[in-house]
């Protein structure tokens, strides 16, 4: 059989479980995952490996309008995975319209093989899922339409199996042995990231960046270092907790996951800083790797 390898980027709006099919395809857990909306600030790409294949999937922010710089560029993003996509997923929940006409102009535009993954399948019955593969089949047109349910694992092989099916004869873009282009300094600032959206509400997630400061790998143990910054004095606050517990608390989840991800012990220290309005400010922006 002749090797294949492509870019497929999966896109939707947020909240439709796109970092959770990822991680599922994947068999790893690469993109963090948060109930709320707007986890995935940049393109996260991570590569599937097989002896006659390789797929690179883009994860992407979630499809929104923009409220503000870092929103813009959020999707810039995702207009960058598409351009160089050899098959585009679009990830939809139950909830989703196909009679959004916007939406709907946009998906026509793509030029490439589109598959419409419609996933939580399994909170629904089997006729309403008829009802929403004739709904996509008929506005759309897509290459193919695929229920699944990510967190149950039901259906995401056909996923990989139909991208194959479009994926053009080429040999592979990345050493076989690797799961993404992203450091692991990148990875190590998700990690912390994901339990600020786990633990905190409303404006503090949104308002937070990770930045790693230090990354030391020692013979017996690695250290790192992370700064996070948010935009008040009073964000500063909450997030610390009284007596610094809500930020060891992170430190502690975070760690574990740390050392689960690194296969070693991790030594990891946690320091907060404000940052007035970073995500308005385009130097600011620039500062924290957002150039696209």
């Amino acid at each position: 059989m002749e090797h294949k390898a492509g870019f497929v980027a999966i896109i939707g709006k947020p909240n439709v479980g796109k970092s959770t099919l990822l991680n599922r395809l994947l068999k790893d857990k690469l993109s963090i995952v948060s109930a709320k909306a707007q986890t995935t600030r940049q393109r996260i790409k991570g590569i599937l490996n097989h002896d006659e294949y390789q797929i690179i999937f883009s994860d992407t922010p979630g499809i929104l309008e923009p409220h503000y710089l870092l929103q813009e560029k959020m999707m810039n993003h995702v207009e960058a995975s598409l351009q160089d996509a050899d098959a585009v997923v679009f990830v939809c929940d139950l909830e989703e319209s196909y009679m959004n006409p916007e939406l709907i102009t946009k998906l026509l535009a793509i030029k490439v093989p589109l598959l419409v993954v419609i996933n939580k399948s399994d909170l629904s019955e089997q006729n309403e899922i008829g009802k929403l593969v004739a709904g996509w089949k008929k506005h759309l047109k897509p290459f193919a339409i695929i229920p699944v349910s990510a967190q149950n694992d039901f259906n995401c092989t056909k996923i990989v199996e139909t991208i194959l099916e479009v994926l053009p004869a080429s040999p592979a873009y990345f050493s076989k042995d690797e799961i993404s282009d992203a450091n692991l300094r990148f990875f190590a600032s998700e990690i912390i990231r994901e339990k600020i959206f786990m633990h905190y509400q409303q404006e503090i997630p949104y308002s937070s960046q990770v930045v790693i400061e230090k990354f030391q790998e020692k013979p017996d143990i690695t250290a790192i270092t992370a700064l996070i910054f948010v935009e008040r004095d009073s964000q500063k606050g909450i997030l610390i907790g009284r007596g610094g517990e809500s930020l060891k608390r992170v430190g502690t989840e975070a760690r574990k996951d740390l050392e689960k991800f690194l296969g070693r012990k991790v030594f990891l220290e946690l320091l907060v800083k404000v940052e007035k309005d970073w995500r308005k400010n385009e130097n600011k922006l620039k500062r924290f790797g957002y150039t696209s």
